[in-house]
């Protein structure tokens, strides 16, 4: 059993969800209010993170929300940009997204992928506008990868292809 870490101190709505050798660490925005109520990631009705993931075949079914301390088994990890923040991203300020503590993050839990889940906590860390997949920019060396978010909020923008491409880059990965 490989050493993991849940990460919630005071003031954060869900833990991180960390482990060594994650192929990939999924960064949203900050906990939808849904999802801080009910104490998981990605629980807003409508959300298509669950189904994507298993869709792409990054998980073998579709899970839960409640099952999200269980992803370190399929090789993925859960953070937030703003972790003392729950809501929707039109009420981030700029003192909510935690820069420092993503990069220490990565930088100490190594993920192949940081894979930003959607473009909001993607333009916060590179300062700029991306487009959805792998960018120039690396940390350490991790890559990183913007999807377009699956909140049911940002339906006009959902395309499962993005997905599909980061699921098909992680086969690609070595052991």
């Amino acid at each position: 059993m490989r050493a993991r870490a849940e990460l919630g101190n005071a003031g954060h709505h869900l833990p991180d969800v960390l482990a060594p050798d994650l192929k990939v660490l999924f960064c949203g925005s900050a906990a939808g209010t849904v999802s801080a109520r009910r104490g998981a990631y990605y629980a807003g009705p409508g959300n298509r993170f669950w189904p994507a993931l298993a869709e792409v075949g990054l998980t073998p079914r579709q899970l839960a929300p409640e099952e999200f301390r269980s992803l370190p088994d399929y090789g993925l990890g859960l953070t937030d940009m703003a972790k003392g923040y729950a809501g929707g991203d039109a009420g981030i300020r700029r003192g909510h997204d935690d820069l420092a503590a993503l990069r220490a993050k990565v930088q100490h839990w190594r993920p192949r992928v940081l894979a930003f889940v959607g473009k909001r906590p993607a333009r916060a860390l590179l300062g700029r506008s991306p487009d959805y997949g792998r960018q120039a920019e690396t940390i350490g060396t991790t890559v990183i990868w913007v999807l377009p978010s699956p909140s049911g909020a940002a339906r006009r923008w959902w395309s499962l292809a993005p997905w599909r491409a980061l699921a098909d880059y992680v086969e690609t990965l070595p052991d």
